[in-house]
């Protein structure tokens, strides 16, 4: 019997396993990567009896590798909030998933520990751009202004750390990382002790500096859209940038976009923060799009489909008044 961690490689993705993990240590094979990288249950072959843990990661993008897996025998635990469409009922399927924009993995994974590890749970959901939910929930923590504030940078550089079109655009690769922080019951600690944090919070301002200097190719008080060059930092940013957008002009919905190199475009979009829903429908109605009802992403758009993508955003966000 194996034991596999599947996971998505952002902050949510993170904090979620590490709340489980801390709970329940056991030793595990891990299967992560960028976060582009969705369709992670095919890299594993499941036989019979083997326990399958899934965080953040679309059930629906990975439908085909369920059904095989539970076909095989294998036990699988599913924890997420994106877009899963039916779930099947099936004996050896544990589903965890809500959907609902105010939530996040490590919210869903907080509920399900009753709280046990809430400090790593309002690192995720600062990482996903939820600030005034982790606020919340942080309140029985009773932390005081400076460690909010250390919590919020740490899930906003795990999340940045997330994007890359290979592991080779990341500062540290998604399972090394998890492995770095498995010690720490606290994420204050891992703050404090982990050499690499530093790192990250110093490359996320540069390539946020970066990204800041490029001009909208559209903008107006309803949208926005930023298409950033090729180059290791614009698709490292890309994410952590279009949350920043969302942060600072909460009623406007963004689009982040930056060249794959093969004549496509991957595509990160944000519901405006105001009103956080319709970005995974949006993301679905282009090929390789999915995500969540505040925020989605589109693998490959075909350059020639850009002005099909400003004008949905036009037609979902402009007649709102956002």
């Amino acid at each position: 019997m194996t034991a596999y961690d599947v996971f998505n490689g952002d902050a949510d993705g993170l904090c979620a396993l590490q709340q489980l993990r801390l709970a329940a240590p056991r030793d595990t094979v891990l299967v992560t990567g960028p976060k582009r990288d969705i369709a992670l249950l095919d890299r594993i072959a499941p036989r019979a009896g083997d326990e399958i843990t899934v965080l953040d990661v679309s059930l629906d993008r990975n439908r085909a590798a369920l059904d095989r897996a539970l076909a095989a025998g294998a036990n699988v635990r599913w924890f997420d909030h994106h877009h899963a469409g039916a779930v099947p009922a099936h004996a050896r399927l544990e589903a965890h998933i809500d959907e609902a924009p105010e939530t996040c993995t490590s919210l869903i994974v907080d509920r399900h520990l009753a709280g046990a590890h809430r400090a790593w749970a309002v690192t995720g959901a600062f990482g996903d751009n939820l600030g005034a939910v982790a606020i919340a929930l942080a309140q029985p923590l009773a932390l005081d202004a400076a460690a909010l504030d250390t919590l919020r940078a740490l899930g906003q550089s795990l999340n940045y750390n997330a994007y890359g079109e290979t592991a080779a655009d990341l500062v540290v690769a998604p399972d090394d990382l998890a492995r770095r922080m498995r010690p720490y019951a606290h994420p204050l600690e891992f703050a404090a002790r982990e050499p690499c944090v530093a790192e990250l919070h110093a490359r996320r301002h540069a390539d946020l500096a970066a990204a800041a200097a490029v001009t909208p190719e559209h903008a107006d008080d309803r949208i926005a859209v930023y298409r950033l060059p090729e180059a290791p930092w614009a698709r490292r940013v890309g994410g952590t940038f279009a949350h920043q957008l969302a942060r600072t002009h909460p009623r406007r919905a963004h689009a982040v976009l930056g060249p794959n190199g093969d004549g496509t475009y991957w595509a990160s979009l944000r519901a405006p923060l105001a009103a956080p829903r319709g970005a995974g429908a949006l993301a679905r109605a282009f090929h390789t799009g999915g995500g969540r009802e505040g925020a989605a992403g589109i693998e490959r758009l075909p350059e020639s489909r850009i002005p099909d993508l400003i004008r949905a955003l036009a037609a979902a966000y402009g007649d709102r008044g956002h």
